[in-house]
């Protein structure tokens, strides 16, 4: 189940999309503790309530809440799980209405609840799309859904795009895929050999990040179904520093190794490591005599030259090598001129 929350201004904005849908006949309403009517009747009910307090903004929430393509619950059930969210929320005693859409291919419901209690409190929304997860997590379990998504503080939770994705094609994230296998292989791995090994048997090719200076492993990116992730993308528990701690890693000893894993994963087979950019010697020297003296007129890189055809043929200026402090006289005097040329002016118009 993949929940989105709207903390909003305006009741008459969402509860006037519903009833659009619901006019469409790809929308009803499931479950209410208001008085069905117009988008306008239904606003002002809820507007009574908001009215106890009166310098609350943001007095709306707007929730949808998402099924995977392999699961289904009846209207009594999809009823019941919203009710049973919103408890978890903290709206106990508070106004709303729920809707089912049947316009897309995934079911999903929309709940529209009033921050404002019958008592006049105030239902706190700090923290809430967190709570809200974690509330998910336990009513999948309660109600036999798939879990989607796991919450945990060394895991990157899903993005928009990958939240859209998954309801369209009832696939699993990648992203959740790869935390689930990377994470089975870290526990188990006893060095980087077998943490490497145990990646290539489930289809992951790893690549790691060498400093050129130290020659130290930097970091780590996972590809998997032609899709690359770095290790930090995916949460704290699969970033290098964070595997390194886990994993018997030794620079020397397992340098060809990784090595190796990083030609794999390219596609290469060269053993230069001059290839994978992870050689801390010093750069071959390029041959640049196929194209000519590099200055021909002899003088420095500073100097200025007249350019024609394919080469420096003669100075513009019969001057000494450009410096700095002649730049800094050039341009005083430039400053000077300036200067006499304003004075004139000023001179003309009097």
């Amino acid at each position: 189940m993949i929940g989105k929350i709207v903390i909003g201004k305006d009741f008459y904005g969402v509860l006037a999309y519903n009833q659009k849908k619901v006019r469409e006949g790809v929308g009803y309403v499931i479950d209410s503790n208001i008085e069905l009517s117009s988008s306008v009747e239904m606003t002002r009910e809820f507007n009574l309530i908001r009215e106890l307090r009166p310098s609350l903004g943001k007095a709306v929430l707007h929730v949808s809440l998402n099924l995977p393509h392999s699961d289904y619950l009846d209207d009594k059930e999809f009823a019941s799980f919203g009710c049973d969210y919103l408890m978890g929320l903290g709206f106990d005693n508070n106004q709303f209405i729920m809707y089912r859409h049947t316009d897309t291919e995934h079911e999903h419901i929309h709940i529209i609840a009033n921050r404002v209690r019958y008592s006049g409190r105030t239902v706190n929304d700090s923290n809430i799309k967190r709570r809200s997860r974690e509330i998910l997590n336990g009513l999948e379990k309660k109600y036999g859904l798939t879990q989607i998504v796991g919450i945990t503080s060394t895991k990157k939770s899903l993005t928009q795009k990958e939240i859209e994705k998954t309801l369209r094609t009832g696939n699993v994230p990648i992203r959740l895929v790869l935390q689930d296998k990377i994470g089975s292989a870290i526990s188990e791995s006893t060095d980087t050999t077998e943490f490497i090994t145990l990646l290539e048997g489930q289809h992951i090719s790893p690549r790691f990040n060498i400093s050129k200076t130290t020659g130290r492993v930097s970091g780590i990116s996972f590809k998997y179904q032609g899709v690359v992730y770095k290790g930090s993308t995916l949460g704290k528990k699969f970033s290098w520093n964070s595997i390194a701690k886990h994993i018997d890693y030794e620079q020397t000893r397992d340098r060809p190794v990784i090595l190796s894993a990083n030609e794999k994963e390219r596609g290469t087979h060269h053993t230069d490591e001059r290839n994978h950019g992870t050689s801390i010697g010093p750069e071959p020297r390029i041959d640049r005599s196929a194209k000519g003296p590099e200055n021909p007129s002899g003088q420095s890189k500073g100097h200025l030259g007249k350019i024609e055809g394919d080469g420096v043929i003669g100075p513009l200026i019969e001057e000494s090598e450009w410096t700095p402090f002649r730049l800094e006289l050039i341009d005083d005097d430039i400053r000077k001129k300036s200067k006499r040329k304003k004075k004139k002016r000023k001179g003309s118009n009097l």
